[in-house]
This record gives C-alpha cells, structure tokens and sequence, in this order.
C-alpha cells in the first residue's frame, strides 16, 4: 500500500456508521476511491431495494475520500453540499460506489460518484451523485 492509500484506509477505519453498513474500501487511487457495502435486510426499504440512505452514504464517502487523495497530509474533508438522482432501485447483493474528483481548486473540490447495484457479474447503474467538499 502507498501513503494515500494508508491515509484514506486509516481515516474510513474511524467511521463507525460505515462500519454499522458493512462497507469497505475496495481502492484507493489518485482522485478516485471505490467503496463497496452489501445490500443488507437492515438496509432495505419497505420494497425490497436497498435504501437510498445506503447508497448517498457510501456515494458520499467515496466522493469525499477521493477528494482527500488530492489533499496534503494531514488535511480532512467535509462534505459542504451533496445532491443525489436515483435511478433505478437497487436490487442486488452489493452497492459498488466509485468516488472521483470533478475540479480540486484551492478552497473546495467538486466530486462526483457513481453508484451500482451488484449481483454476480451483473451490474446496474442505480444512482449518482455530485457535491462539494471543503478542507479542514
């Protein structure tokens, strides 16, 4: 593992409400981080599908890591704004959320992510998403 690999793996330890999803770190690139979490009975909504609130978390995370990989050490994100379309319910084994820096500027770093439902080697895109993040 390199350095911002270290640092981003390190960091997603400390989140316990990844944790409580069963999310993990799939990679860790410059500018673009994947996260995967299985789709859960404890995260379904009353039809069936994962929950939207499993794939923004994930959605979120991912976008906000790969944010982070263009930061220098020590730096942290939060996530100023983040807007999410559904589209199409998230039926499957597992959520694969692929993070990706849009514009990293001096002050905020735009982002982006996309979000698949996963079942074998099937795959189907479910929803994206686009937002801020801040340094702190």
């Amino acid at each position: 593992m390199n350095d911002i690999d270290t640092r981003i793996r390190d960091s997603f330890g400390k989140q316990s409400m990844m944790r409580t999803l069963g999310a993990e770190v799939l990679s860790v690139e410059a500018g673009r981080v994947v996260i995967t979490a299985p789709i859960l009975p404890t995260s379904l909504q009353q039809q069936g599908a994962g929950h939207a609130g499993l794939a923004f978390s994930i959605g979120d995370s991912a976008a906000g890591y790969a944010a982070l990989t263009t930061l220098p050490e020590g730096a942290e994100v939060m996530t100023v704004e983040m807007k999410i379309n559904l589209m199409s319910p998230a039926l499957g084994d597992r959520l694969v959320a692929e993070g990706r820096v849009i514009r990293a500027g001096r002050r905020i770093v735009v982002v982006g992510a996309d979000v698949f439902a996963e079942t074998g080697g099937a795959r189907k895109h479910v929803a994206m998403l686009q937002g801020t993040m801040i340094p702190v």
